[in-house]
C-alpha cells in the first residue's frame, strides 16, 4: 500500500476517534491533514472573534514547514497513537 492510500485509510479511521479526544489532538490532526492535502497555509488568519478558526489556522501554520509526505506520515502515526489510547482506555473502563 502506498503512502497516499494509507493516509486516506487513516483519514477514515480518524472519523471513528472517540468524542473524548482532546481539542489539542484534534487540532494537531487538522493541521497535519491540511498540510498533507493542501500544502502550506494559503489563507489569512481568521479575525479576533473566530476563536475556532484561529485555532485551526494556527495548528496548520505550526506544521507548514513539513513536506506533504512528512505530514501524511505524521498524521498516520498520530491517528494510530490516538486509536491505541482509545482502545486502552476502553479496555480499562470495561
Amino acid at each position: 500500500m502506498g503512502l497516499q492510500e494509507e493516509f486516506e485509510e487513516y483519514a477514515e479511521k480518524a472519523k471513528t476517534l472517540p468524542d473524548s479526544t482532546t481539542n489539542e489532538n484534534k487540532l494537531c490532526l487538522y493541521g497535519l491533514f491540511k498540510q498533507a492535502t493542501v500544502g502550506p497555509v494559503n489563507t489569512a488568519r481568521p479575525g479576533f472573534f473566530d476563536m475556532a478558526g484561529k485555532a485551526k489556522w494556527d495548528a496548520w501554520k505550526a506544521v507548514e514547514a513539513k513536506s506533504k509526505e512528512e505530514a501524511m506520515t505524521d498524521y498516520i502515526t498520530k491517528v494510530k497513537q490516538l486509536l491505541e489510547e482509545a482502545a486502552t482506555a476502553g479496555a480499562s473502563t470495561s
